[in-house]
């Protein structure tokens, strides 16, 4: 294993919600939620938990799909405030932020069974689908954010190509924020690194046929790594955001339900490190030699001499895990809006028609000195607009032993992206980067099951999928890093693999690529008694392909860019539902993916490009316990393997003079792929006087040695992370004072990481997990 090795909060810019999203859509998309049918706290084990992963209400223990849900309750006892710290306790899914190749805080890494994307750049889509209030997500950056008024989570396993289609080849996150009506919370926290986070949540209007409620939260926090050249705290958290959702009934049949959210973050930027660096590869060279490095030269090329002086690009730059060493200007911003129309009608008593419009804006932007060093080797500079479009139409019905849906889908999306990157040439020189993606996407399916008998049940469906993806933009260098970018040019580069200053690396024609996918899912499942129910299925989910956005050099010879194919993925399951009281909830499953196409980054030059890597087969399984044994104890627990390997690797196309590196071979792992994961928690609830309860928590996940990249060159040894929180919860005012504590064993451990020492380049990156931290929350319900 390779383990690559404050200021003034800033003023937030005020909310402003974009013209666009005052428009009008209908969108469609399947409901999809956890609820407790009963009220109490969450460990109470006969609250059912109802979910509609099936696009219908369904409890958890009859459902047969392979599904985590967390009501807010659970989420709250857990500790858990973000997405990503559903890693911690979903079995099989790995939540990641920061990311690498974008500079930017909230851009998300999701994995589920090995599937997902590391790359958050519109070029390519996310593997795992995140929905929030039954509205996809097109974008990755957005996707790691802190809940808001959340009622719920779904973590759903396995390709989710029927019902979701879009990009859940690895599964599906869906979250679910309060409706009307759920109560008012005002929620106050302060902790170490000068944490403060507020949230309030109103139901402002509540009639027989009309609801209105509101929340907001805001979220500000110290970094914890540090800026040698100026003392900038990176990591740091300056966050807020808002909703407000307005449900009526104009009749017992009808229900509109309108929701408006903004989210906004304006921080120093992402935590990076200096891990190691390849004192042969030609940019460290060069840039040792021009910075007058003691025993450096270039030409001829001469290693980066072994001695302790900044102007020394090797290893010596190394300051610790939580120092860096840059010098380039770093941040990380970003805006994200939505709208969403959710309408229902119950035409009978068996037939209910639904409609989703949803339209959503994102903007961000990031900036990292890539090598973080004082020395000009790679600083990369991103910002991107996208818009959203979606809508969705389901007939549903319900029936004694016939239960199905058919529905209709459409997806539009813009993206305009600028990225600047400066390299540590001779003289030193940028790339620059102005691209137009787009997608359109149309969507046919259904699903239908049919009770053979009280105990057996089978389902199947079906969903046509039809994408196309557009790319037309300007990829140009300019000689002089920091100079007036000059016009675009309007001639292409005359040699293949030349990035000359001056010429287009790519022609600005339109180009366009199609995708077409036909998925299918089947389901059996019986039920032996009230305790006790199996199922197996079958299911197939489809990525389509896409276009390279990033060039350093002419790649193809007539000046197209680089395309990618699709990948797929099928899986076969079997899973067990056990409930044998009220006490116990046992639920487990095994499967076998067959993991085709993958799209895995690899590196020509500095550039990273995708490309369709191979294939992979990856068996694992799943545990998860509730357990409550009385009133006062409540245990939980989870344990996840993963056998997720490369069979076989697919020859690159032929890019003449530029040979990918970085790559895969077989026997590799698969990207944030542990082979063994698990998590254990346990609350006990002590009576204290006739008013109060004091509740200690503790939860404890251990994970298995995990690679952040195909090629298996950057990692992290297997970690234990030990958080918990003692609560003060006074039942009668319906307030609770909760001291937590996370990383309390105070693990260094890497959470993200980046490395392109195999190319001219050399540098290696990470990001480490914030140092252990105590924080002081008071929660009211009123």
């Amino acid at each position: 294993m390779v383990r690559l090795f404050a200021p003034v909060p800033r003023v937030l810019r005020a909310p402003a919600f974009k013209a666009a999203l005052l428009a009008t859509a209908t969108v469609f998309t399947a409901p999809v939620y956890a609820q407790q049918a009963q009220s109490g706290d969450a460990g109470a084990s006969d609250d059912v938990i109802v979910v509609t992963a099936r696009r219908r209400e369904e409890s958890l223990q009859d459902v047969p799909v392979s599904v985590s849900v967390s009501t807010a309750a659970d989420l709250e006892r857990q500790g858990i405030t973000a997405t990503t710290e559903l890693t911690n306790i979903v079995p099989n899914l790995q939540f990641a932020t920061y990311g690498t190749l974008t500079g930017n805080n909230s851009a998300a890494q999701v994995f589920i069974r090995g599937i997902g994307q590391t790359d958050a750049t519109p070029g390519v889509d996310p593997g795992v689908g995140v929905y929030i209030d039954e509205v996809y997500m097109g974008r990755s950056v957005g996707g790691a954010m802190d809940f808001r008024d959340i009622a719920s989570t779904q973590v759903i396993r396995g390709p989710q190509g029927t019902l979701f289609g879009r990009n859940t080849i690895g599964g599906a996150v869906l979250l679910t924020t309060n409706r009307p009506g759920a109560g008012n919370t005002l929620r106050i926290g302060v902790g170490e690194d000068s944490l403060f986070e507020g949230f309030v949540a109103v139901d402002l209007v509540e009639t027989d046929t009309v609801g209105i409620r509101a929340s907001a939260g805001v979220r500000s926090r110290d970094g914890y790594v540090i800026r040698e050249v100026d003392g900038a705290d990176l990591g740091d958290d300056r966050s807020m955001t808002g909703q407000i959702s307005l449900e009526w009934e104009p009749s017992p049949d009808v229900n509109i339900l309108v929701r408006l959210d903004h989210s906004e973050e304006d921080e120093n930027g992402s935590p990076f490190v200096f891990l190691d660096i390849n004192e042969t590869s030609a940019f460290p060279m060069i840039a040792s030699a021009f910075a007058g490095c003691p025993g450096s030269s270039f030409p001829p090329p001469v290693p980066v001499p072994n001695v302790d002086d900044p102007r020394c690009a090797n290893d010596f730059q190394y300051r610790g895990e939580f120092v860096n060493g840059g010098v380039g200007e770093v941040y990380s911003t970003t805006e994200n809006d939505g709208l969403a129309v959710v309408a229902s009608w119950d035409v009978s008593d068996s037939i209910t028609l639904k409609s989703i419009t949803s339209a959503r804006s994102l903007e961000w932007s990031g900036a990292r000195d890539a090598d973080n060093t004082p020395l000009l080797i790679l600083y990369t500079n991103y910002a991107s607009e996208s818009d959203q479009f979606s809508q969705e139409f389901q007939l549903q019905y319900s029936g004694e032993r016939w239960n199905g849906v058919v529905g209709a889908y459409y997806f539009d999306e813009t993206s305009n992206d600028r990225v600047i990157v400066e390299l540590g040439t001779p003289g030193t020189s940028y790339d620059t980067n102005r691209v137009e993606l787009t997608t359109e996407a149309v969507a046919l399916f259904t699903e239908w099951s049919y009770d053979i008998s009280d105990a057996f049940s089978v389902s199947g469906g079906l969903r046509y999928t039809e994408e196309e993806k557009g790319i037309q933009g300007s990829w140009f260098n300019v000689p002089v890093a920091g100079s007036t970018e000059p016009p675009i040019p309007t001639a292409l580069c005359p040699v293949v693999g030349a990035p000359t200053p001056g010429c287009l690396f790519v022609t600005r024609d339109q180009y366009t690529e199609s995708f077409d996918s036909l998925t299918a899912s089947a389901n059996i499942s019986y039920r032996f008694n009230d305790a006790v129910m199996v199922y197996g299925s079958f299911a197939q989910g489809f990525k389509s392909g896409g276009f390279n956005q990033r060039y350093n050099a002419l790649l193809q010879a007539d000046g197209s860019p680089l395309a990618f194919d699709e990948e797929t993925a099928q899986s076969i399951e079997i899973g067990l539902k056990y409930n044998p009281s009220r006490s116990v909830r046992l639920n487990a499953a095994i499967f076998s993916n067959s993991y085709d196409d993958i799209q895995l980054t690899y590196r020509v030059g500095p550039a990273p490009l995708l490309f369709n890597a191979g294939e992979a087969t990856i068996n694992g399984a799943e545990l998860e316990l509730f357990y409550t044994p009385n009133d006062s104890l409540i245990i939980d627990a989870s344990l996840g393997y993963l056998d997720a390997e490369i069979d076989t690797v697919r020859s690159v196309p032929n890019l003449g003079s530029q040979t990918p590196t970085a790559t895969t071979a077989p026997g590799d792992q698969l990207p944030r792929a542990p082979e063994l994961e698990a998590h254990f928690g346990v609350s006990y609830i002590a009576d204290v006087g006739e008013n109060f309860q004091l509740i200690p928590r503790i939860d404890v996940t251990w994970r298995d040695s995990i690679f952040f990249d195909a090629g298996n060159d950057i990692g992290e040894d297997a970690v234990t992370i030990v958080n918990g929180s003692l609560t003060l919860d006074h039942l009668g005012q319906n307030w609770r004072l909760s001291l937590r504590g996370d990383n309390l064993t105070d693990e260094t451990y890497l959470v993200s990481g980046t490395t392109s020492a195999s190319t001219a380049t050399g540098y290696s990156e990470g990001i480490f997990a914030r140092p252990r931290s105590f924080s002081l929350v008071f929660t009211q319900d009123f």
